[in-house]
């Protein structure tokens, strides 16, 4: 196990969301000293608002839920960094983990790097980000108070987003590139009760983001009450997420047509040593919860152990 140098552990684990927590307190109940990589802490989970589908607990913020994981391995003596992962190559044996001007090394690695949010990829987007331009509404949505707002996707965020922003906007558009919005019924339902507040747009989408120092308004594809100009204080971008595979790209593990890392039903990927849990990954298919993503967590952690055991490296604690 751990031979006391420093900065050198069973298990190194990349992301901080349900996956890589999880993965974290199953390896530290295996006794594999364990370093996690926070990056972003609690990744999208972190800031997805309220969460009512995790077994077990009726209700709760996502940020919440992932601070008690977090603190759940810190009892058990995982050990946080807050850097993020900048650089990963494997050397004699170990995979060595490079973060600002620290350098840590591994006997074997999981990568819950998750996934990045899709931007619109418009002029002025990158631009006018922050200023009225918007990814998170958890994070930003409080700014709107009594303001006009809109919404562009049509999944089950952008409905919640929108529930959550009508706590505070005065009027919500959302913009739906299909014909029609696909949610969960609960969420659905709370957003129609929501009334003329909410005005859903379909068959739509957003053809330039126009303003200088801040948001002005949005020019949408197809007109809307004779118009094509929408005037809105802020918009919020909810059009879905891409796997973040830098650091996979790095090490040369394999990827589907989808750019998902590639695992086998362990979490095992193409490289000895290697694992993957979570958004990131290409065993989870359309369905990405967390409830998954902390299962798959669980079974990275268990085949790192079982590995590092197939090398002598561990000692049998089952």
């Amino acid at each position: 196990m751990y031979n006391g140098t420093d900065m050198k552990y069973d298990l190194i684990i990349i992301g901080s969301g349900a996956a890589g927590l999880s993965a974290a307190i199953y390896a530290k109940r295996y006794k594999m000293e364990t370093l996690v990589m926070e990056g972003e802490f609690g990744g999208e989970t972190a800031t997805a608002g309220i969460i009512e589908n995790y077994p077990g607990i009726l209700s709760i913020d996502g940020y919440d839920l992932m601070k008690a994981m977090k603190e759940q391995g810190q009892n058990l003596g995982v050990v946080f960094e807050k850097g993020k992962a900048e650089k990963i190559s494997s050397d004699r044996g170990c995979f060595v983990v490079k973060a600002a001007n620290k350098e840590f090394q591994g006997s074997t690695l999981i990568l819950a790097t998750g996934s990045q949010r899709r931007h619109l990829n418009l002029p002025n987007e990158k631009e006018l980000t922050g200023k009225g331009v918007h990814y998170c509404w958890t994070c930003d949505g409080p700014l709107y108070g009594k303001k006009t707002v809109a919404i562009v996707g049509g999944g089950d965020s952008s409905v919640k987003g929108v529930n959550f922003l009508a706590e505070y906007a005065k009027k919500i558009y959302l913009i739906v590139r299909g014909k029609e919005v696909q949610a969960e019924p609960v969420n659905l339902e709370r957003m129609k009760a929501l009334g003329d507040k909410v005005e859903v747009l379909t068959e739509t989408e957003v053809a330039e983001i126009v303003g200088e120092k801040f948001l002005g308004k949005l020019v949408l594809s197809k007109e809307y009450q004779g118009s094509k100009d929408l005037a809105v204080d802020g918009v919020f971008v909810e059009i879905g997420f891409d796997p973040d595979t830098k650091l996979a790209n790095q090490l040369g593990l394999a990827l589907d047509e989808k750019n998902y890392i590639k695992v086998d039903s362990m979490m095992k990927t193409n490289i000895p040593g290697v694992f993957a849990a979570g958004d990131a990954t290409s065993y989870f298919g359309r369905f990405k919860q967390d409830i998954t993503a902390a299962a798959l967590g669980s079974v990275a952690a268990t085949s790192a152990y079982e590995y590092l055991q197939s090398q002598g490296r561990v000692a049998d604690n089952g």
